[in-house]
């Protein structure tokens, strides 16, 4: 098993998203990378505490690899957008790739170059080492499977891919 943490806006969507694949042992939401200790939902969204909003991401690396994982998480993020996706404005809705072991440059590097080449452009996407990640409020985790209503800036056709890695867990 290995671990990723990604950014990419409101994390109720990024969680639902990744949920969905088989691979992903499990997601829990969070704030990462920020200069307080243990912050609120109320802290990071009012008290410039620097946080990003996050999922952190365990998955299984037989079944599902870090450059596919990627593939997907830039199927729901503007790669060019600083600090905002779809309704959503702030620095902690900014998008990053948060690694704790190093070796995982050696996927994640080509993948943000593979995008950048799509795109013709750099990426807004910060890719950093982890400082620190706190898990969010217990109504955050899997927000949008007891809240299906819920607002997500990720496009709800995305939220179901039918393709051999999904399933429906």
């Amino acid at each position: 098993m290995k671990t990723i943490y990604l950014a990419g806006g409101c994390f109720w969507g990024t969680q639902k998203f990744f949920d969905q694949f088989r691979g992903v042992i499990s997601t829990t939401v969070g704030y990462a990378n920020g200069k307080t200790a243990n912050p609120s939902y109320e802290q990071v969204c009012r008290d410039g505490t620097d946080h990003a909003e996050t999922v952190k991401i365990d998955y299984d690396e037989r079944i599902m690899d870090l450059s596919q994982l990627l593939a997907y998480y830039f199927l729901t993020v503007d790669p060019l957008s600083v600090n905002r996706q779809g309704g959503d404005v702030g620095r902690q809705y900014r998008t990053g790739i948060y690694y704790t072991d190093a070796a995982l440059l050696e996927e994640i590097l080509p993948a943000v170059k593979k995008e950048e080449a799509a795109v013709g452009s750099p990426l807004a996407v910060e890719v950093q080492p982890l400082e620190n990640f706190y898990p969010a409020e217990a109504y955050h985790q899997k927000y949008l499977d007891k809240n299906p209503g819920g607002y997500c800036h990720i496009p709800a056709r995305l939220l179901h891919l039918k393709t051999d890695a999904a399933e429906t867990k």
